[in-house]
């Protein structure tokens, strides 16, 4: 189960420092712009007027503006805000790496999240694979890949399953 973190964590673009440090959005907050013709659908995928958005630099850059109010997603730079659509999450969960004692999670635009609280793991009636907070209000998806790697690991505790991180069971079913 363990991946070792060089490899196929670089493959996916985890240390390259695309995006570097993620700017402060949830201080932004100017009048709306309108709405902009993106989506993001259920798979990760990013569209921009039904086209898929191709240069990965792009998608990660606007990965990191992402701001959630209400059930609203919104792009936001600190004088500009504008209304997308998110089919499900904004961002999926591609990979899982299993620590000594913590798992984490590699999102499809790079970012590293650690395995650490209760409140992290959601697991919701409309979906198999649970969601993982990334940030503020923002949560990914586990894939179905992913899902699986992680189900693997569960242990059962009467008839629900678990995964261990950070000293917390996390309970999946």
């Amino acid at each position: 189960m363990s991946t070792p973190k060089a490899g196929l964590f670089e493959l996916l673009g985890k240390f390259d420092n695309s995006i570097g440090e993620l700017p402060p959005v949830d201080s932004w907050n100017p009048k709306l712009s309108g709405d902009m013709d993106i989506v993001i659908k259920s798979n990760g995928d990013w569209i921009h007027e039904g086209d898929l958005i191709e240069r990965e630099k792009l998608s990660r850059l606007f990965s990191s503006i992402i701001k959630k109010e209400g059930t609203d997603y919104f792009l936001v730079t600190p004088v500009e805000k504008w209304r997308i659509q998110v089919e499900d999450q904004p961002f999926t969960i591609v990979l899982c790496h299993t620590g000594e004692a913590e798992l984490s999670f590699i999102t499809n635009m790079g970012e590293e999240v650690a395995l650490r609280n209760k409140e992290q793991l959601i697991k919701d009636d409309d979906h198999e694979a649970p969601r993982l907070q990334i940030r503020n209000n923002l949560y990914a998806r586990l894939n179905r890949a992913t899902y699986y790697q992680v189900v693997e690991q569960a242990k059962e505790h009467g008839d629900r399953y678990f995964i261990e991180s950070n000293g917390n069971r996390f309970y999946i079913s």
